[in-house]
Protein backbone atom coordinates (compact mmCIF):
# COMPACT_ATOMS: atom_id res chain seq x y z
CA UNK A 1 0.00 0.00 0.00
CA UNK A 2 2.15 2.95 -1.28
CA UNK A 3 -0.96 5.40 -1.56
CA UNK A 4 -1.14 7.13 1.70
CA UNK A 5 -4.80 8.05 0.50
CA UNK A 6 -5.83 4.28 0.86
CA UNK A 7 -4.28 4.33 4.41
CA UNK A 8 -5.80 7.51 5.27
CA UNK A 9 -9.04 5.81 4.60
CA UNK A 10 -8.37 3.54 8.03
CA UNK A 11 -9.02 6.84 10.34
CA UNK A 12 -11.90 8.66 11.50
CA UNK A 13 -11.01 12.18 12.37
CA UNK A 14 -13.71 14.22 14.45
CA UNK A 15 -11.04 17.40 14.15
CA UNK A 16 -8.31 18.91 12.69
CA UNK A 17 -5.64 16.49 14.56
CA UNK A 18 -2.01 17.24 14.59
CA UNK A 19 -0.94 15.85 17.74
CA UNK A 20 0.50 12.71 17.19
CA UNK A 21 3.90 13.41 18.84
CA UNK A 22 1.67 13.43 22.37
CA UNK A 23 -0.67 10.41 21.29
CA UNK A 24 -1.83 9.14 18.11
CA UNK A 25 -4.71 7.92 16.53
CA UNK A 26 -6.49 4.24 16.67
CA UNK A 27 -6.93 3.11 13.18
CA UNK A 28 -10.29 1.49 12.36
CA UNK A 29 -9.04 -1.94 12.73
CA UNK A 30 -7.63 -1.41 16.19
CA UNK A 31 -10.81 -0.16 17.37
CA UNK A 32 -12.42 -3.16 16.17
CA UNK A 33 -10.01 -5.87 17.58
CA UNK A 34 -10.61 -3.88 21.08
CA UNK A 35 -14.29 -3.61 21.10
CA UNK A 36 -13.98 -7.59 20.18
CA UNK A 37 -11.79 -8.17 22.88
CA UNK A 38 -14.06 -6.26 25.50
CA UNK A 39 -17.24 -8.28 23.99
CA UNK A 40 -15.48 -11.49 24.71
CA UNK A 41 -14.17 -10.01 28.52
CA UNK A 42 -17.99 -9.26 28.90
CA UNK A 43 -18.80 -12.45 28.07
CA UNK A 44 -16.43 -14.32 30.18
CA UNK A 45 -13.48 -15.28 27.52
CA UNK A 46 -12.13 -18.44 28.42
CA UNK A 47 -8.51 -17.26 27.82
CA UNK A 48 -8.74 -14.78 30.15
CA UNK A 49 -7.70 -10.62 29.58
CA UNK A 50 -5.85 -12.01 26.33
CA UNK A 51 -3.44 -14.42 24.84
CA UNK A 52 0.47 -14.31 24.43
CA UNK A 53 0.30 -14.92 20.84
CA UNK A 54 -0.59 -11.58 20.11
CA UNK A 55 2.52 -10.61 22.45
CA UNK A 56 5.04 -12.29 20.05
CA UNK A 57 2.91 -10.90 17.09
CA UNK A 58 3.70 -7.39 18.21
CA UNK A 59 7.15 -8.34 19.14
CA UNK A 60 7.40 -9.78 15.34
CA UNK A 61 6.24 -6.83 13.90
CA UNK A 62 8.18 -4.44 15.99
CA UNK A 63 11.54 -6.53 15.15
CA UNK A 64 10.50 -6.30 11.28
CA UNK A 65 9.70 -2.37 11.37
CA UNK A 66 12.86 -1.96 13.43
CA UNK A 67 15.34 -3.91 10.97
CA UNK A 68 16.66 -6.24 14.19
CA UNK A 69 16.31 -10.08 14.89
CA UNK A 70 12.73 -10.40 17.00
CA UNK A 71 15.59 -12.08 19.57
CA UNK A 72 16.63 -8.55 20.20
CA UNK A 73 12.98 -7.06 21.09
CA UNK A 74 12.10 -7.25 25.15
CA UNK A 75 8.12 -5.70 25.63
CA UNK A 76 7.46 -3.77 28.17
CA UNK A 77 4.98 -0.86 29.71
CA UNK A 78 6.79 2.73 29.68
CA UNK A 79 10.00 4.66 28.41
CA UNK A 80 11.30 5.49 31.65
CA UNK A 81 10.97 1.40 32.86
CA UNK A 82 12.69 0.51 30.07
CA UNK A 83 15.19 3.49 30.17
CA UNK A 84 15.36 2.36 34.12
CA UNK A 85 16.65 -1.01 33.20
CA UNK A 86 19.67 0.30 31.15
CA UNK A 87 20.09 2.69 33.91
CA UNK A 88 20.75 0.50 37.07
CA UNK A 89 23.13 -1.76 34.88
CA UNK A 90 25.66 1.10 34.78
CA UNK A 91 28.50 0.75 37.71
CA UNK A 92 28.83 3.67 39.62
CA UNK A 93 30.42 6.67 38.69
CA UNK A 94 29.72 5.92 35.12
CA UNK A 95 29.39 9.37 33.02
CA UNK A 96 26.18 9.41 31.13
CA UNK A 97 25.83 12.11 28.42
CA UNK A 98 22.68 13.31 27.44
CA UNK A 99 21.29 16.29 24.85
CA UNK A 100 20.29 19.17 26.71
CA UNK A 101 16.68 20.26 27.03
CA UNK A 102 16.50 15.70 26.13
CA UNK A 103 12.67 14.18 27.60
CA UNK A 104 12.52 13.60 31.20
CA UNK A 105 11.96 9.87 31.21
CA UNK A 106 15.04 9.57 29.13
CA UNK A 107 17.13 11.66 31.90
CA UNK A 108 15.95 10.91 35.25
CA UNK A 109 15.86 7.08 35.42
CA UNK A 110 19.82 7.89 35.24
CA UNK A 111 20.03 11.20 37.48
CA UNK A 112 17.26 9.56 40.28
CA UNK A 113 20.45 7.08 40.97
CA UNK A 114 22.39 9.27 42.37
CA UNK A 115 25.38 7.68 41.83
CA UNK A 116 26.39 8.60 38.24
CA UNK A 117 28.04 11.26 36.10
CA UNK A 118 25.28 12.88 34.08
CA UNK A 119 27.08 15.29 31.72
CA UNK A 120 25.09 17.55 29.06
CA UNK A 121 25.76 19.39 25.44
CA UNK A 122 23.74 21.15 22.74
CA UNK A 123 22.18 18.31 20.38
CA UNK A 124 23.97 19.43 17.64
CA UNK A 125 27.56 18.93 19.15
CA UNK A 126 26.13 15.87 20.80
CA UNK A 127 28.62 13.55 18.81
CA UNK A 128 31.46 15.94 19.75
CA UNK A 129 31.12 15.95 23.37
CA UNK A 130 31.39 11.97 23.93
CA UNK A 131 34.82 11.41 25.41
CA UNK A 132 36.87 8.83 26.68
CA UNK A 133 35.60 8.43 30.14
CA UNK A 134 31.64 8.66 28.20
CA UNK A 135 29.97 4.97 29.21
CA UNK A 136 26.41 5.25 27.66
CA UNK A 137 25.00 8.09 25.11
CA UNK A 138 21.09 8.49 26.29
CA UNK A 139 19.14 10.51 23.70
CA UNK A 140 16.03 11.02 21.44
CA UNK A 141 16.37 10.25 17.60
CA UNK A 142 13.68 13.18 17.65
CA UNK A 143 13.41 15.80 20.10
CA UNK A 144 10.05 15.62 21.82
CA UNK A 145 10.22 19.29 22.23
CA UNK A 146 10.30 20.52 18.69
CA UNK A 147 11.32 17.74 16.29
CA UNK A 148 15.10 18.26 15.83
CA UNK A 149 16.52 15.19 14.41
CA UNK A 150 20.07 13.58 16.31
CA UNK A 151 22.91 13.07 13.80
CA UNK A 152 22.02 9.38 14.19
CA UNK A 153 25.42 8.36 12.22
CA UNK A 154 27.71 10.96 13.92
CA UNK A 155 26.58 9.80 16.97
CA UNK A 156 27.33 6.11 16.39
CA UNK A 157 30.32 6.62 15.31
CA UNK A 158 31.55 8.74 18.07
CA UNK A 159 30.19 6.46 20.50
CA UNK A 160 31.54 3.35 19.08
CA UNK A 161 35.35 5.40 18.97
CA UNK A 162 35.35 6.47 22.28
CA UNK A 163 33.93 2.95 23.49
CA UNK A 164 30.70 3.98 24.83
CA UNK A 165 27.10 2.35 24.33
CA UNK A 166 24.38 4.10 23.08
CA UNK A 167 20.83 4.08 23.95
CA UNK A 168 18.18 6.18 21.29
CA UNK A 169 14.72 6.96 21.95
CA UNK A 170 12.28 5.98 19.01
CA UNK A 171 9.21 7.17 20.29
CA UNK A 172 8.90 10.15 18.36
CA UNK A 173 10.53 8.29 15.12
CA UNK A 174 9.62 4.74 15.13
CA UNK A 175 6.69 4.64 12.24
CA UNK A 176 7.87 7.29 10.19
CA UNK A 177 11.76 7.99 10.29
CA UNK A 178 14.01 4.99 8.65
CA UNK A 179 16.27 4.02 11.01
CA UNK A 180 17.89 0.73 12.14
CA UNK A 181 17.88 -0.18 15.81
CA UNK A 182 20.41 -2.65 15.60
CA UNK A 183 22.86 0.14 15.28
CA UNK A 184 22.46 1.31 18.85
CA UNK A 185 23.03 -1.04 21.75
CA UNK A 186 19.74 -0.08 23.05
CA UNK A 187 16.20 1.56 21.45
CA UNK A 188 13.50 2.32 23.47
CA UNK A 189 10.07 2.77 21.90
CA UNK A 190 6.13 3.80 23.48
CA UNK A 191 3.64 2.29 20.86
CA UNK A 192 1.11 5.18 21.70
CA UNK A 193 2.33 7.74 19.13
CA UNK A 194 3.46 6.91 16.09
CA UNK A 195 3.06 3.87 16.12
CA UNK A 196 -0.44 4.26 16.46
CA UNK A 197 -1.47 1.95 19.62
CA UNK A 198 -2.74 2.39 23.34
CA UNK A 199 -0.15 3.29 26.31
CA UNK A 200 0.88 0.13 28.16
CA UNK A 201 3.23 -0.84 25.32
CA UNK A 202 7.14 -0.25 24.81
CA UNK A 203 10.05 -1.75 23.56
CA UNK A 204 13.63 -2.21 24.41
CA UNK A 205 15.81 -3.25 21.55
CA UNK A 206 19.40 -4.88 23.10
CA UNK A 207 22.46 -6.10 20.90
CA UNK A 208 23.61 -9.32 21.98
CA UNK A 209 26.66 -7.94 23.66
CA UNK A 210 24.67 -5.25 25.56
CA UNK A 211 22.45 -8.13 27.12
CA UNK A 212 25.32 -10.21 29.12
CA UNK A 213 25.50 -6.67 31.28
CA UNK A 214 21.96 -6.20 31.27
CA UNK A 215 20.10 -6.90 34.33
CA UNK A 216 17.03 -8.55 34.39
CA UNK A 217 15.43 -6.23 37.39
CA UNK A 218 11.62 -6.98 36.46
CA UNK A 219 12.15 -10.95 35.70
CA UNK A 220 8.50 -12.96 36.12
CA UNK A 221 6.73 -15.22 34.33
CA UNK A 222 7.11 -14.30 30.89
CA UNK A 223 10.26 -14.02 31.05
CA UNK A 224 11.56 -17.23 31.91
CA UNK A 225 12.46 -19.89 29.58
CA UNK A 226 9.48 -22.36 30.33
CA UNK A 227 6.66 -20.14 31.44
CA UNK A 228 6.68 -21.68 35.11
CA UNK A 229 3.51 -19.92 37.24
CA UNK A 230 5.26 -21.28 40.87
CA UNK A 231 8.20 -20.95 42.31
CA UNK A 232 11.82 -19.50 41.11
CA UNK A 233 11.81 -19.34 37.08
CA UNK A 234 14.37 -22.32 36.74
CA UNK A 235 15.78 -20.42 33.48
CA UNK A 236 15.29 -16.73 31.98
CA UNK A 237 14.82 -16.71 28.52
CA UNK A 238 17.76 -17.24 26.27
CA UNK A 239 17.40 -13.41 24.17
CA UNK A 240 15.77 -10.52 25.27
CA UNK A 241 12.67 -11.61 26.16
CA UNK A 242 14.28 -11.83 29.89
CA UNK A 243 13.71 -8.52 29.85
CA UNK A 244 9.92 -8.80 29.05
CA UNK A 245 7.01 -7.15 31.71
CA UNK A 246 4.05 -8.94 32.12
CA UNK A 247 1.92 -7.91 29.24
CA UNK A 248 -0.76 -5.34 28.84
CA UNK A 249 -2.91 -7.51 27.02
CA UNK A 250 -5.85 -4.92 25.49
CA UNK A 251 -3.47 -3.03 24.48
CA UNK A 252 -1.38 -5.55 22.70
CA UNK A 253 -4.41 -6.52 21.28
CA UNK A 254 -4.84 -2.91 19.45
CA UNK A 255 -1.49 -2.69 18.47
CA UNK A 256 -1.84 -5.77 16.22
CA UNK A 257 -3.56 -4.34 13.69
CA UNK A 258 -2.14 -0.78 13.87
CA UNK A 259 1.55 -2.33 13.24
CA UNK A 260 0.30 -4.60 9.95
CA UNK A 261 -1.42 -1.37 8.59
CA UNK A 262 2.41 0.49 9.23
CA UNK A 263 3.95 -2.87 7.82
CA UNK A 264 1.36 -2.46 4.63
CA UNK A 265 1.72 1.02 4.06
CA UNK A 266 5.72 1.00 4.31
CA UNK A 267 8.15 3.23 6.11
CA UNK A 268 9.29 5.39 3.62
CA UNK A 269 5.89 6.31 2.12
CA UNK A 270 4.91 7.39 5.54
CA UNK A 271 8.17 9.21 5.72
CA UNK A 272 7.53 10.71 2.15
CA UNK A 273 3.76 11.60 3.58
CA UNK A 274 4.41 13.63 6.92
CA UNK A 275 7.65 15.41 5.99
CA UNK A 276 5.93 16.25 2.88
CA UNK A 277 2.96 17.91 5.29
CA UNK A 278 5.59 19.42 7.12
CA UNK A 279 7.46 21.39 4.61
CA UNK A 280 3.96 22.57 3.15
CA UNK A 281 3.64 24.23 6.71
CA UNK A 282 7.15 25.43 7.41
CA UNK A 283 7.02 27.10 3.66
CA UNK A 284 3.50 29.03 4.67
CA UNK A 285 5.06 29.69 8.06
CA UNK A 286 7.89 31.58 7.04
CA UNK A 287 5.76 33.18 4.32
CA UNK A 288 3.65 34.84 7.49
CA UNK A 289 6.74 36.17 8.94
CA UNK A 290 7.25 32.65 11.53
CA UNK A 291 10.28 31.03 11.78
CA UNK A 292 9.67 27.30 12.16
CA UNK A 293 12.84 25.09 13.61
CA UNK A 294 14.30 23.93 10.72
CA UNK A 295 14.84 20.62 9.73
CA UNK A 296 13.07 17.52 7.67
CA UNK A 297 11.03 15.96 10.56
CA UNK A 298 6.98 15.21 10.94
CA UNK A 299 7.07 17.73 13.78
CA UNK A 300 7.23 21.23 13.41
CA UNK A 301 7.80 23.92 16.53
CA UNK A 302 7.36 27.61 16.23
CA UNK A 303 9.18 29.01 18.68
CA UNK A 304 6.64 31.91 20.68
CA UNK A 305 3.66 30.79 19.36
CA UNK A 306 2.26 28.17 22.77
CA UNK A 307 -0.21 30.48 23.59
CA UNK A 308 -2.35 30.12 20.51
CA UNK A 309 -2.72 26.40 21.26
CA UNK A 310 -5.83 26.87 23.18
CA UNK A 311 -7.81 29.19 20.46
CA UNK A 312 -6.64 26.91 18.43
CA UNK A 313 -8.48 23.95 20.24
CA UNK A 314 -11.59 25.79 20.34
CA UNK A 315 -11.48 25.69 16.53
CA UNK A 316 -11.26 22.05 16.27
CA UNK A 317 -7.27 22.45 15.36
CA UNK A 318 -5.58 19.96 17.85
CA UNK A 319 -2.09 20.68 18.48
CA UNK A 320 0.10 20.98 21.70
CA UNK A 321 2.84 23.54 23.36
CA UNK A 322 6.18 22.43 24.41
CA UNK A 323 9.05 24.31 25.52
CA UNK A 324 7.68 27.84 24.69
CA UNK A 325 6.43 26.86 20.92
CA UNK A 326 3.68 25.87 19.36
CA UNK A 327 4.32 22.01 18.21
CA UNK A 328 2.68 20.48 15.14
CA UNK A 329 3.10 16.93 13.99
CA UNK A 330 1.87 14.79 11.19
CA UNK A 331 1.03 10.63 10.35
CA UNK A 332 -0.93 9.05 7.59
CA UNK A 333 -4.23 10.47 8.65
CA UNK A 334 -3.34 13.82 7.57
CA UNK A 335 -3.69 16.13 4.62
CA UNK A 336 -2.77 19.27 2.82
CA UNK A 337 -6.00 20.49 3.70
CA UNK A 338 -5.46 20.21 7.39
CA UNK A 339 -2.03 22.41 7.11
CA UNK A 340 -3.78 25.03 4.91
CA UNK A 341 -6.21 25.14 7.63
CA UNK A 342 -3.83 25.68 10.37
CA UNK A 343 -2.43 28.46 8.94
CA UNK A 344 -5.35 30.11 7.98
CA UNK A 345 -6.32 30.02 11.45
CA UNK A 346 -2.68 31.59 12.88
CA UNK A 347 -3.23 34.21 10.20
Amino acid sequence: MENPDAAAAEFTLGSTYLNTASCGVLPRRAVAALEALAGELAAGRPGGAGDYGTVGAVRESFAALAGVDTGRVAVGSSLATAVGLVAQSLPPGAEVLFPEGEYTSVVTPFTARGDLKPRYAPLEGLADAVRPGTALVAFSAVQSADGRIADLAAVREAAAAHGARTLADTSQSAGWLPLCAGDFDYTVTVAYKFLLGLRGVSFLTVTEEAQRTLRPLFAGTFASADGALYGPARELAANARRFDESPAYPSFHALVPSLELLAETGTETVHRHVTGLARRLREGLAERGHAPVPGESAIVSVPGLADRVPALAAQGIVTAARAGGLRVSFHLYNTPGHVDRLLEALD
